[in-house]
């Protein structure tokens, strides 16, 4: 009898020296199989001019880029979060939250499909958020609530609704 594979754990992944520098996104499935997604330069533009916008237009708080969210289909990255200064203070230091921040915000690759960001969504508010964001390949938002899609966001109502590059 062979002994069951080692699962391999987010820690141990980002524990890896071979996997640093990457150029794409690492994420876990269900399945502990390692999911990666190459990234754009026009995606990092996008992520930092979300967390900039985040960060002067909320308060009792601060945005993050790229935070691992534990969710019930393994570990999810976000493109962009912002949380809370308690939640920062309760899983500041964790590899991956074990709850979703308040805003997640995903950044549309070309190889997103519509399927893998809805997934993601539910995921997240399974997960505890409180608003999903959507950025697309244009740089229009999209804001989600666990009812559905609203027109502005209600946690940041002042964010744009379309991002200029």
């Amino acid at each position: 009898m062979t002994d069951a594979p080692h699962a391999l754990t987010w820690e141990e992944l980002c524990a890896d020296p071979t996997l640093r520098d990457l150029p794409y996104r690492i994420e876990l499935n269900g399945l502990n199989q390692i999911v990666m997604s190459p990234l754009h330069l026009r995606h990092g533009r996008y992520q930092s001019k979300i967390n900039n916008l985040l960060s002067r237009l909320l308060v009792g708080g601060e945005p993050s880029i790229e935070a691992a969210v534990s969710t019930s289909d393994n570990i999810k990255v976000t493109d962009v979060v912002w949380a809370s200064d308690e939640f920062f203070r309760q899983h500041g230091n964790a590899y991956a939250t074990p709850v979703a921040p308040d805003i997640c915000v995903e950044v549309l690759s070309p190889s997103n499909s519509t399927t893998e960001i809805d997934q993601k969504r539910a995921l997240y508010f399974e997960a505890g958020a409180t608003e999903v964001w959507i950025c697309g390949l244009k740089g229009e938002m999209e804001f989600y609530v666990p009812a559905g899609q609203v027109e502005r966001s209600i946690l940041c109502p002042a964010f744009p609704v379309h991002i200029e590059l």
